[in-house]
């Protein structure tokens, strides 16, 4: 047997003249074999041609004719090409959903498995909420973008000199220079009202300032690696319904805005954490009752609205219509910073999820739901406000965390902790 070569460029060699062409969908493998039947001088035995679920692979004899071998070449070089073009512009236009890997137990399989696991599902992005430095271990050589976290515990002797700064990043992103990073994000949902988090709020804007500089001197523009903070919606927004009254709590506004306009500034995302399941079970307005008027006894369009589960309108705000409360949270913070002067921040939702059990409507099934259905959602959409634009998505989380203190915030993971998916759930 022998190889053809005219698709090396797309695939791998797996084996001695054998060639493995990745991405190849159904109707491409059923041509294949149509070609191979009519085409005169070929027979049956000189190609052999089978598939897994990942990829085709071709053989070729090596008595065939000559002139044949060249007419295979030509085709398949015709057929790889046009089918690399197609994936190629088909990712293009989508937006790859990432995972969130918080590490908050004391059960949970070891980094290395984590990102494999990771790996074989199709996960291509991966929050880490601190510098876990065997999960950047893991994460080396992956192609896997990594969203790096300053631990707001950090913040302070990170804002004080530039000099630290400079070491942390020395420490922790140029010394894995062979990891995917994307944004290094400097501090997690701190505001000056929580009394968990105030204390932090006044060094965000100096760290991430202290960080960028550590990064790239010249300006964010000159680096790959975004610098960026991540906040929760429910606690910086004092009015979030509708959507298009969306605004910050006026004691939050003065931490804020001077965030947003830095971003502004350097064109880089505000990370925004969301969580609908704690609006469903708490009945907040932004989830309104008088979307269950007129539903039949039993059905529940509250929850299909916070699972992305509604095909069609339910809450109709000016000339926009949300079918699913996840866009009306996005378009929420869209109104506010548009209200504080800033237009132009786009958004990355850099936690949200569904809860297996532990609470109300937490279970296996409105978690796949809810999962599956954002992914399908943000892939290939945006948001009524801002309809090209695309959300970069994180899901909490990957494993369940058993030291949180209640019981609904143990278990957000996709996986359970012996590595076992708790429901399918497709990334790809």
């Amino acid at each position: 047997m022998m190889l053809l070569p005219c698709i090396i460029a797309f695939g791998d060699i797996c084996m001695p003249n054998t060639f493995k062409l990745l991405d190849v969908p159904p109707v491409l493998i059923l041509f294949l074999f149509s070609v191979y039947k009519y085409l005169p001088q070929v027979r049956a035995e000189h190609i052999i041609v089978y598939q897994d679920q990942f990829a085709v692979y071709i053989s070729v004899a090596s008595n065939m004719h000559p002139k044949m071998t060249t007419v295979l070449f030509l085709l398949f070089s015709l057929l790889a090409f046009s089918q690399a073009i197609q994936i190629g512009l088909l990712r293009r236009g989508q937006q790859d959903v990432g995972v969130c890997y918080g590490t908050f137990a004391n059960d949970q399989p070891s980094a290395q498995e984590a990102v494999s696991l990771a790996k074989s599902i199709g996960i291509r992005k991966m929050r880490l909420y601190g510098p876990d430095h065997n999960a950047l271990q893991a994460l080396r050589n992956t192609g896997i973008e990594v969203v790096l976290g300053v631990p707001n515990e950090q913040l302070q002797w990170v804002a004080s000199n530039q000099k630290n700064a400079n070491q942390w990043i020395q420490d922790n992103v140029r010394k894995y220079q062979d990891v995917n990073f994307k944004y290094i994000v400097v501090g997690n949902g701190i505001t000056p009202v929580h009394p968990q988090t105030s204390q932090f709020s006044r060094f965000v804007q100096p760290a991430m300032q202290n960080i960028a500089n550590a990064i790239s001197p010249r300006g964010q523009s000159e680096s790959r690696i975004k610098v960026t903070t991540a906040i929760d919606q429910s606690e910086v927004l004092g009015k979030s319904f509708p959507p298009s009254a969306g605004e910050f709590r006026p004691e939050v506004r003065q931490f804020i805005q001077p965030i947003i306009r830095y971003l502004a500034n350097q064109r880089v995302p505000l990370l925004v954490n969301l969580h609908p399941y704690y609006s469903y079970v708490h009945t907040k307005a932004d989830i309104p009752l008088q979307i269950n008027k007129g539903k039949q006894a039993g059905h529940d369009a509250r929850l299909e609205y916070a699972l992305l589960k509604s095909s069609g309108m339910l809450v109709q705000d000016a000339e926009h219509r949300y079918s699913n409360y996840f866009e009306a949270m996005v378009d929420s913070l869209y109104s506010a910073m548009e209200k504080s002067g800033v237009n132009t921040v786009d958004i990355v939702v850099s936690e949200t999820g569904w809860p297996t059990a532990g609470g109300p409507a937490a279970s296996n099934e409105n978690a796949a739901a809810h999962n599956n259905n954002l992914i399908n959602r943000v892939r290939t959409k945006g948001t009524p406000k801002r309809p090209q634009k695309r959300i970069e998505t994180f899901i909490f989380s990957m494993f369940d965390e058993n030291k949180n203190d209640q019981e609904v915030e143990r278990h957000w993971g996709i996986f359970s902790n012996n590595k076992q998916a708790k429901y399918k759930i497709i990334f790809q």
